[in-house]
């Protein structure tokens, strides 16, 4: 299955195209790897997903085509959840 369409189904985000988007921004990785949306993945396989300042590590438990809002908590297992520091920027003294 596509990672764009699990992404969509499994409802980890809501709508397919925004799924292509974020994989094209590099913010998905499968299995430690910067994936695109038409990357295939497969049962087993750990996504890495940034939102913002998050990342979420699930695992693909299932892969179906259609599933009903309240199975699709089942395609998948959170593994770990993680919020990114905050870089603050550096400040440049011009006091010379």
């Amino acid at each position: 299955m596509r990672l764009d369409k699990f992404l969509k189904v499994s409802r980890l985000i809501k709508r397919r195209t925004l799924a292509k988007e974020v994989a094209d921004q590099g913010r998905i990785t499968v299995n430690g790897k910067v994936s695109k949306a038409s990357s295939v993945i497969k049962v087993g396989d750990e996504l890495g997903i940034r939102f913002g300042q998050k990342v979420v590590t699930t695992r693909i438990e299932m892969l179906k085509e259609t599933v009903k809002k309240e199975e699709s908590i089942m395609m998948y297992t959170i593994l770990k959840e993680e919020r990114l520091e905050k870089v603050e920027p550096e400040f440049i003294d011009d006091e010379d």
